[in-house]
């Protein structure tokens, strides 16, 4: 059986970049959130997002909830089925609280417009949007991830481009 690193054509960040980037992400996003009256729940997409979920929230300084949603759209394969589907929903309470959303790959931006309006539909006071990795070439819905700390159509999105969970050091 072949490992995991013998299908890596290269290595784009290292685990000390990656780390550094996770840390300055989380600096932004604990100033951002300074203050707020209203709770913070940062709510990840399983199972994609669960490693950087966890780094992104040992690194926030600000108390949060983290909850998980697991949404479908992919099956077995890696091209979307274009209809994505909530298969498990967030147990927190999420109305008239601040969500921000943990998502590994934003692709045809299918899921990710299906997750925001489902959170929002549920309540939340906001959605924020930090992906691991934006594939913008694919993109079937108009989501337009316009940077880092910037506003879309009234969400704050947070973009950082990485690559692997893998740990590339050696």
């Amino acid at each position: 059986m072949m490992s995991l690193e013998d299908h890596i054509e290269r290595i784009l960040w290292t685990e000390q970049q990656i780390s550094e980037r996770v840390s300055e992400l989380a600096s932004q996003i604990s100033d951002y959130f300074k203050g707020s009256s209203s709770s913070i729940v940062v709510v990840g997409v399983a199972t994609g997002a669960f490693l950087f979920l966890a780094d992104i929230v040992r690194k926030i300084k600000l108390p949060v909830s983290v909850d998980l949603l697991r949404v479908e759209s992919y099956g077995s394969g890696t091209e979307s089925n274009g209809a994505p589907r909530i298969s498990s929903d967030v147990k927190i309470d999420i109305k008239g609280k601040h969500v921000l959303l943990v998502e590994d790959i934003v692709d045809t931006g299918n899921t990710l417009t299906c997750v925001v309006s489902h959170l929002a539909s549920k309540g939340a006071s906001s959605v924020s949007v930090c992906s691991f990795l934006d594939k913008p070439a694919r993109r079937k819905v108009h989501i337009e991830l316009v940077g880092e700390g910037k506003f879309y159509r009234g969400f704050e999105v947070i973009y950082l481009g990485l690559g692997q969970n893998l740990d590339l050091s050696s």
